[in-house]
């Protein structure tokens, strides 16, 4: 494969889209095919990355959680975005051993990915979170 691509899926933030997250990285995976453990590893990152969102983003509102999954020969990069309420970025489980309540996610997330970023969405609103897995050769 020359070259990325990159997929954007827009779903709605309620639990039962989710797995409209994972159904798109299965399809991502034919493509670049990928070891049966990796791919269990990225459904599992995704399905936190999205469950966060989903929770904690627009409370009883309405709203989108955003998904891009970015693929080259060597690693995927997934994002998951949304315009909701955000969250205290510096306590979001990337600093320590801190396994309070909405922390575990994060910390499963980190211990799959081989880079994690957690910041704000573009507009500053919202939570925006971005993982890289390097793929098999």
């Amino acid at each position: 494969m020359t070259g990325g691509r990159t997929v954007r899926l827009t779903i709605p933030a309620r639990p039962e889209y989710i797995t409209l997250s994972r159904l798109a990285l299965m399809g991502l995976a034919r493509v670049r095919p990928m070891s049966e453990e990796t791919l269990a590893d990225l459904k599992l990152a995704i399905t936190e990355a999205c469950s966060n969102s989903v929770r904690h983003a627009y409370g009883d509102a309405a709203g989108v959680v955003e998904i891009s999954y970015q693929l080259d020969h060597e690693r995927i990069t997934i994002e998951v975005a949304d315009d909701g309420t955000g969250f205290d970025h510096d306590s979001a489980g990337l600093g320590g051993d801190d396994l309070s309540e909405g922390g575990l996610g994060i910390v499963i997330i980190r211990s799959i990915a081989d880079e994690l970023e957690i910041g704000e969405s573009e507009g500053g609103r919202g939570s925006r979170l971005r993982f890289v897995k390097r793929l098999d050769a």
